[in-house]
C-alpha cells in the first residue's frame, strides 16, 4: 500500500495528526486495512496528503503505542495481529444505545439531587489545580495525614464555626472521600454493637449503609418539629442520626427547643450520639441560617457530617466528620491502619479554595440563583395550591407537594412521565411502608434553568 486516500479538515478543532490516527484506527478495526498489510511510510503518506512528515509520525507514534501497527526495521509500518479488539465496539455499540435512551427518556427531570453544574467555577479551579500542579515538590505526591491534610482541616473547622457555629479543632476533623467512607471509619471507631435511629421518611442510601455496616437500625416518627424524642427514648437506640438543619427529604427545620431535648436524650446514658448530617444546610431563602446543633453539644455527644459534593460538585467527593474529643483520641490509636481515601492534590486545591474567600464567593453565587429558580417554581405553582400544600420550601434545593385531593402518588408520578416529566414520590424515602404524609411529591430545582422550570411547571399545571 502507498497512500491512503484521507479526507482532512484544516477547519476541524480536531488536530490533523489525531485525524490520520483516527481514519488508521477504524479501517483497522474495521478490516478494511488487513493484518500484516504494509502502510504507506511516512515520507510517502505526508506526500499523498499534503502534511509535514511530523504530523504523520505523530499519528504512527499513537498508533504504535495503542498496538494497533508494528514498526519493522528496514522494512516499515505494519497492522498488528488485533483480532481479540474487534469485539469490543461491537459491545460499547450494544450497550451504550440503552443507557441513551434512559437519559432522554424525559425531557424535565425534578431530581432532588440535583446540581447546577453550569454555575461551577471552571476558570478559578483549573487556575488552583495549575498552581498547585506546578510546584515540583515531591511532597506533593507523597503519602499525606491518614485524617487529611492539615490545611484543609483548619480551612474547614475556620468555615465551620463563622458559617454553621460548629466548635471543634482541626485535629477533630477527618476527611474522606463521601459520606459512605465517613460511615465506614465510624464504624471501625466506635463499632456496630449499636441501635441506630432514623427519621422516618429518611435519607435511604444513609439508612442501607449503616444497616449493612451490621449495626441494629429502626425508625422514629416525625412531627413538625423533627425526630419526636418520646418516641426515640422508646426505641431503645443509643445513636439518633438527624438532619436538624434542613431535613431530607421532608425539607423540616428542627427548632431549638427541640434540639435541646435531643441533647438531653443523648446526656441521658453513657454511650449515646446523636449523627448531625448537615445535608444542603447552605441554602437557605427565608431569616437567617441555623446553627448547627454540634454548637450547643458541651458533652462531645453529636457527630457532625458534611460534604462539599452538594455546594461545589459531586465529583470532588471530598466529605468530613468532626468527632467529639474522647473519640478522636481513638481514631489516633488507629492512624497505622487508616489512610487518606482523598487525593493530596485534591485536598491542597480545596484548601485554597476555601481559604482564599472563593468558596464563600461560589456559595453566595449558587444561594442566589437557587433562590431565584426557588421562588420562579413556587410562583408557577401557585394555581395547585387549591388542591395541594407547598412544604419544605424555605431551605435545600426540593420542594413538595402534598395533595389531598385522593389521587395516588403512582397515578400522579405516572402522569407525568407521559409528558416527559420525571418526578418523585415521597414513599421512597420512607423506611416503614405506612406512610402518614398523604400523596406527596418532591420537586428538585437545582439542575433546571428558570425558563425550563416554567415549561416544565405548565405542563404539571396541565395535567394535575
Amino acid at each position: 500500500m502507498n497512500e491512503l486516500t484521507i479526507n482532512l479538515t484544516a477547519k476541524s478543532q480536531t488536530p490533523l495528526y489525531e485525524q490520520i490516527y483516527e481514519y488508521i484506527k477504524n479501517d483497522i478495526r474495521e478490516g478494511k486495512i488487513a493484518c500484516r498489510e504494509k502502510l504507506p511510510s511516512t515520507r510517502a503518506l505526508s506526500r499523498h496528503l499534503e502534511v509535514s512528515r511530523s504530523t504523520v509520525e505523530l499519528a504512527y507514534e499513537q498508533l504504535l503505542s495503542e498496538g494497533y501497527i508494528e514498526a519493522i526495521p528496514c522494512k516499515g509500518f505494519y497492522v498488528a495481529q488485533i483480532d481479540e479488539l474487534y469485539r469490543l465496539p461491537q459491545l460499547r455499540q450494544k450497550q451504550e444505545p440503552k443507557a441513551e435512551t434512559q437519559k432522554q427518556q424525559f425531557r424535565y427531570d425534578f431530581t432532588p439531587n440535583g446540581v447546577d453544574l453550569k454555575s461551577f467555577p471552571y476558570a478559578v479551579w483549573r487556575k488552583l489545580s495549575k498552581d498547585i500542579l506546578s510546584d515540583d515538590k515531591t511532597e506533593l505526591f507523597r503519602l499525606g495525614d491518614p485524617k487529611g491534610e492539615a490545611g484543609l482541616r483548619q480551612a474547614i473547622a475556620s468555615y465551620l464555626h463563622q458559617a454553621r457555629g460548629v466548635n471543634c479543632t482541626p485535629g477533630q476533623i477527618i476527611i474522606g472521600a463521601g459520606s459512605d467512607y465517613m460511615l465506614l471509619l465510624l464504624h471501625a471507631v466506635i463499632g456496630n454493637q449499636h441501635r441506630v435511629a432514623f427519621e422516618n421518611p429518611t435519607y435511604n442510601h444513609a439508612f442501607c449503609i449503616i444497616r449493612q455496616l451490621g449495626f441494629d437500625t429502626c425508625t422514629v416518627d416525625m412531627d413538625e418539629s423533627g425526630m419526636i424524642p418520646d418516641e426515640l427514648a422508646a426505641s431503645e437506640a443509643d445513636i439518633a442520626y438527624v438532619m436538624p438543619s434542613h431535613q431530607y427529604p421532608l425539607g423540616v427545620v428542627m427548632p431549638i427547643k427541640r434540639r435541646l431535648k435531643l441533647l438531653a436524650w443523648a446526656n441521658g446514658q453513657d454511650g449515646r450520639y446523636i449523627i448531625e448530617d448537615d445535608y444542603d444546610s447552605e441554602f437557605r431563602y427565608k431569616g437567617k441560617p441555623i446553627p448547627a446543633l454540634q454548637g450547643y453539644d458541651e458533652h462531645g455527644r453529636v457527630i457532625y457530617l458534611g460534604t462539599f459534593s452538594k455546594s461545589i460538585a459531586p465529583a470532588i467527593r471530598i466529605s468530613y466528620m468532626v468527632l467529639p474529643e474522647h473519640l478522636r483520641e481513638q481514631v489516633e490509636q488507629a492512624d497505622a491502619v487508616i489512610s487518606s481515601s482523598v487525593s493530596k492534590v485534591d485536598q491542597l486545591i480545596l484548601q485554597r479554595f476555601v481559604s482564599e474567600g472563593y468558596y464563600e464567593r461560589h456559595l453566595n453565587k449558587t444561594r442566589a440563583l437557587y433562590k431565584s429558580r426557588h421562588d420562579t417554581l413556587i410562583s408557577c405553582l401557585k394555581p395547585l395550591l387549591k388542591i395541594c400544600e407547598i412544604s419544605g420550601e424555605h431551605a435545600g434545593v426540593h420542594l413538595l407537594l402534598t395533595f389531598r385531593d385522593g389521587r395516588s402518588e403512582q397515578e400522579l408520578i405516572a402522569s407525568a412521565q407521559e409528558h416527559g416529566i420525571k418526578v418523585y414520590g415521597l414513599s421512597e424515602y420512607c423506611v416503614k411502608p405506612e406512610v402518614r404524609y398523604g400523596t406527596t411529591i418532591l420537586l428538585g430545582y437545582a439542575n433546571m434553568g428558570e425558563e425550563e422550570l416554567r415549561e416544565a411547571a405548565g405542563i404539571l399545571l396541565k395535567i394535575w
